[in-house]
């Protein structure tokens, strides 16, 4: 996305796409934006950004493919070890610690994309209840604006290739193992 028009017409794409899905996406990384817009421009063998805007303009099916290109999420169980790690040694510990038998505990994953950050997150309140010996009610709310990613957490069924980013004993005590898949 590189003519003099790019500006006008990343405009015109943003207002296109907020019409059509209901999402502004004017405040994301600029440059992300442009490469996956011109992903699909490549797909499509327009080679021109005025002539690709034109394109979304009568083709509501291809703005529906580049909101879903935008969507893009790369996600799995564990993702950021430092993070969890830390959630796993300060920040739970924390949360747990004032609770009373029966109290209930409410989190919120922003961005949960197919799921696999929430589900660990569940995974590391569960094995800290059981170190501290204590069981609270939890309620994990997850959300993302990515329909079928939220579907895809709902059935919480992974492909055995998590067995990478999870241990076998958390395989073991959280997940049924299926022919190709595990179950949350």
């Amino acid at each position: 996305v590189s003519d003099r028009q790019a500006p006008n017409a990343l405009q015109k794409i943003f207002i296109l796409l907020r019409t059509h899905t209901g999402h502004d996406f004017s405040a994301y990384k600029q440059n992300t934006i442009c490469r996956r817009i011109e992903r699909r421009m490549n797909i499509h063998q327009i080679d021109n950004i005025s002539t690709y805007v034109r394109y979304l303009q009568e083709n509501d099916v291809e703005v529906e493919n580049l909101f879903k290109e935008l969507l893009i999420g790369v996600t799995n169980f564990f993702r950021d070890a430092n993070a969890f790690e830390f959630l796993k040694e300060k920040v739970i510990p924390e949360m747990i610690r004032p609770k009373e038998s029966d109290d209930h505990l409410r989190i919120w994953v922003a961005g949960c994309a197919t799921g696999e950050e929430a589900y660990s997150i569940a995974i590391l309140l569960a094995e800290m209840m059981d170190k501290m010996k204590k069981q609270i009610n939890v309620q994990i709310f997850a959300s993302d604006i990515d329909n079928e990613a939220l579907e895809f957490a709902r059935t919480a069924v992974y492909p055995d290739s998590i067995a990478a980013d999870v241990s076998a004993q958390r395989l073991n005590r959280f997940f049924i193992r299926d022919e190709n898949t595990y179950r949350i």
